[in-house]
């Protein structure tokens, strides 16, 4: 009787020719003419894109026919990442590092410790604590890459408006001496009237203590939203202080207070007595009502 069973087939002999194309699936021939080595581990040349072995990785080990080439393709590329982030700003490094423009100041700028910022009216960079414009007084400075200027200078402005607001002083004082005719005071009279129904002021000053102005800013020194307008200010003020009303009412620019040179500081010229008033005198002892006062910039102190 024959058994059910079947016997199991014999395997496959394993040879070492089957063993060496297991270890041909691992490695790499070396494409290195005469050479063509077997390497576990093959260099691949990334100018010719070819496979070679320990002995012939480098592009003089097997004559690349393109030698070079990889090389030369990295440093353009080095460049031009050099070429975009210098255009674009990049992040500050030591090598932009530049120092501040302010004559006075060392600091390093544009740095991983320390941003530089830059003044766009001036083209210059300065450090944080120089970065305002009234810090680093750039206004006395030429503009870098700017022509040199053939106009007037500010103090030469300064000068020129002074010398004008002198002569219509003058004229204005000329024009308010006292006449024969009864209906000269009549008619100051009635505009000091209107002067004081259409003045503006701080209400919280009394009725009996304000005095009436008329107020300018001069054009050709100063730049104001409002070009002038009528206000009241307290006699007991100093000249200083109202001022400072004086240029928020008319929305001056004011940096008397911030320590800057004459030629940033504004001055209050009164018409009628011709001078520049100085900051510590009382608004009740040098004006009047129906007085005009203007303020200038860059003209310098009292005289």
């Amino acid at each position: 009787m024959s058994s059910s069973s079947t016997s199991p087939q014999p395997s496959e002999p394993q040879t070492f020719t089957t063993m060496d194309k297991d270890l041909e699936a691992i490695g790499a021939h070396c494409q290195y003419t005469y050479c063509n080595q077997l390497d576990f581990l093959p260099f691949r040349c990334e100018s010719c894109k070819g496979t070679y072995c320990l002995d012939h990785r480098t592009e003089t080990g097997h004559k690349c026919p393109r030698a070079g080439e990889w090389a030369a393709a990295r440093r353009k590329a080095a460049a031009l990442s050099q070429t975009t982030n210098s255009s674009t700003g990049g992040k500050p490094t030591l090598l932009t590092a530049s120092q501040c423009s302010h004559p006075s100041c060392k600091t390093y700028i544009n740095t991983l410790n320390s941003v530089g910022v830059g003044c766009p009216t001036f083209n210059r960079q300065y450090c944080l604590k120089h970065r305002l414009r009234e810090d680093h007084s750039c206004s006395t400075l030429t503009p870098l890459g700017a022509r040199p200027s053939t106009g007037p200078t500010q103090a030469e402005k300064a000068k020129a408006a002074l010398g004008r607001l002198r002569v219509w002083g003058k004229e204005k004082q000329a024009a308010v001496l006292p006449k024969p005719k009864p209906s000269t005071a009549a008619s100051r009279q009635i505009a000091l009237n209107s002067l004081k129904r259409t003045a503006k002021g701080d209400e919280k000053v009394p009725t009996e203590k304000r005095i009436y102005l008329y107020v300018e800013a001069e054009a050709n020194t100063t730049t104001s939203k409002l070009p002038k307008g009528e206000y009241w200010y307290s006699k007991e003020w100093s000249v200083g202080r109202m001022l400072d009303a004086a240029a928020r009412s008319l929305q001056v620019e004011n940096l008397n207070n911030r320590g800057g040179g004459e030629e940033e500081k504004l001055r209050v010229f009164h018409v009628e007595q011709g001078r520049l008033l100085e900051f510590g005198e009382k608004a009740g002892e040098v004006c009047a009502n129906g007085n005009t006062i203007v303020l200038l910039r860059g003209v310098g102190a009292a005289a």
